[in-house]
């Protein structure tokens, strides 16, 4: 694959870098091997990584919606999330969790959470780093915090805010959740945790131990890129394990695009078409299920 230049090695070593060991000073030295130049490895650096300059399909302030800033009981403290919905809805609504990649809460995801409203659900995208401290401006910090987030009390913290939607009054009871890279991890540990989430959608996240599917009570989507290598690698044993409990579940794999397909914000790594194949699917299942 090759965006402008942009080979896979070069995703493959800023998947590394986001997601693994390797720090900024041994990814930019490997980069400028790989581009030939330091030059040409700060030239795409740019497109490796998410500009937040892109994130806004639907804007701030958009007049169709009632979008706000709100804390609410976590499980052991307060959580802050931003909640969005639509102004216009006749009664109760469908809700949907959003679920943020391991950034924190940034204006992408506000994003996502606006085009969810829009779909017709009440959209909560919580902040899972309210705990210590909520998500900064600089996304490298935000990346290192989630090293030292307890991951028990994370999803804790995903099922209170399970909690804190379905007695909204502007919801119908009936709660999803979408999640993104961690938070397609984060969609699976709440499915296992969680036995009334009505519908989980995770795209590209970390799978949960065969010897845990037996707890998981709500249909998925399962959302993979065929390049994702270090993700996909625990696809089998997942699906073997969803089928042999009997689990309702749909596996889409998206050929040919890598790990963050979705993010419209990183040039190299999204792909429109998949990700407008894998947000139509995504919404007509949260709406099936949601009903």
């Amino acid at each position: 694959m090759e965006k402008t230049g942009i080979t896979q090695a070069m995703i493959d070593a800023y998947d590394e870098y986001t997601h693994l060991t390797l720090d900024r000073r041994g990814f930019m030295e490997k980069l400028t091997r790989l581009a030939g130049s330091g030059a040409a490895a700060a030239a795409i650096m740019p497109m490796l990584a998410a500009s937040q300059a892109n994130a806004t399909l639907v804007e701030e302030g958009d007049p169709r919606l009632d979008a706000q800033d709100v804390t609410y009981p976590g499980a052991s403290g307060e959580m802050k999330g931003y909640l969005a919905f639509p102004k216009d809805a006749a009664g109760p609504l469908p809700a949907v969790i959003v679920i943020h990649e391991n950034r924190g809460l940034n204006p992408h995801i506000r994003d996502v959470a606006r085009r969810m409203a829009l779909e017709g659900f009440v959209a909560l995208a919580p902040d899972f780093l309210s705990p210590i401290g909520g998500t900064p401006a600089n996304e490298d910090e935000a990346r290192s915090m989630f090293q030292s987030l307890d991951m028990a009390a994370a999803t804790a913290n995903g099922e209170a805010t399970r909690v804190f939607l379905a007695g909204h009054q502007k919801t119908n009871g009936k709660i999803g959740a979408i999640g993104f890279c961690w938070g397609g991890g984060m969609v699976n540990r709440m499915a296992v945790a969680s036995p009334e989430l009505g519908a989980g959608v995770a795209y590209y996240g970390l799978q949960m131990p065969a010897d845990q599917v037996p707890s998981i009570k709500a249909p998925l989507m399962l959302h993979y890129a065929s390049l994702d290598d270090r993700i996909n690698a625990g696809i089998d044993a997942y699906k073997a394990a969803l089928d042999a409990n009997g689990k309702t579940y749909e596996l889409h794999m998206y050929e040919g695009v890598n790990h963050a397909f979705n993010n419209d914000t990183s040039a190299a790594r999204y792909d429109k078409a998949a990700a407008d194949l894998a947000w139509s699917r995504t919404v007509e299942f949260l709406k099936k299920n949601l009903a």
